[in-house]
């Protein structure tokens, strides 16, 4: 494992040979919401021995539509975060979207997230640097893999080599997105910790309803193929019951269904490595 992940995981049982886990909700609805996904995300992976990182978003910014919810409060949402660090001591990752959002979160959480969308904007990028966080940039759409050198420099140029890169599809079209497997060998070129976005690789963006479709019967087949294409880890957003959710509820998990995936993707993982 990299060298810069290995403090996150200090005090989790893990395999040092395992891929390691970003996984939560799309985005922070309720404290008890949370924290029942981040409670029993870190007993199966506790068991399973595989290295957790709690996902959620502190507020939604990309939303297709107006009316569309966006989270509960920044500070509200942030210090929930922040509590689920220091309560069931879990290292955390949420999103960022302006330079400004950089220094609030990363008083709360351990890893920033940079969203596909936003993989050019160079202030962003370099105010996210300058935390002196973990960083991880998720592949924009349009992107190719090996391109992504050129965001990955960005942070490096304010000094900070903490850099991860996610594959999350590619643009098909104007409502559907592809995987390209390539990538995530083309971006472990560059010598980060590669990332598989695996629920939002099943996106169907842009429906004319304003609401995001999804293909989440395809979350087995898209994890296992990027474990056996080398992935260092995956990023796989869950719910209690994703009919519910208040986002991105039509790609995600659901939760009562991710330790039968993970145990599967660790018999795949032991042989691949």
């Amino acid at each position: 494992m990299t060298s810069f992940l290995q403090p996150l995981f200090a005090e989790q049982t893990y395999n040092e040979r395992s891929f390691f886990l970003l996984a939560g909700p799309c985005v922070v609805e309720s404290a008890p919401l949370v924290f029942e996904t981040a409670a029993t995300l870190k007993e199966i992976c506790n068991r399973l021995q595989i290295p957790l990182v709690f996902k959620a978003s502190y507020k939604k910014a990309n939303r297709s539509s107006a009316g569309s919810f966006t989270g509960i409060g920044d500070i509200a949402a942030l210090e929930i975060l922040q509590q689920v660090r220091t309560q069931l001591h879990l290292p955390v990752v949420t999103d960022i979207h302006t330079a400004q959002e950089a220094d609030l979160a990363a008083r709360y959480v351990d890893i920033l997230q940079i969203p596909a969308f936003l993989c050019r904007q160079t202030d962003l990028l370099e105010a996210a640097g300058r935390t002196g966080k973990i960083i991880n940039i998720k592949k924009g759409q349009f992107v190719s893999g090996p391109a992504m050198k050129f965001a990955a420099e960005k942070i490096k140029n304010t000094g900070n080599e903490k850099i991860m890169l996610t594959e999350r599809g590619t643009t098909f079209g104007y409502q559907d997105l592809v995987v390209d497997f390539r990538n995530i060998y083309w971006m472990k070129e560059l010598g980060v910790p590669v990332v598989m976005d695996v629920t939002h690789s099943l996106q169907q963006p842009n429906q004319t309803a304003g609401i995001t479709g999804g293909l989440p019967e395809l979350i087995e087949t898209i994890s296992c193929a990027a474990i056996g294409a080398g992935a260092s880890g995956l990023f796989i957003e869950t719910h209690p019951t994703p009919a519910t959710a208040k986002s991105d509820g039509a790609n995600m998990l659901a939760l009562d269904k991710m330790e039968a995936l993970l145990k599967k993707l660790i018999r795949i993982r032991e042989a691949v490595i």
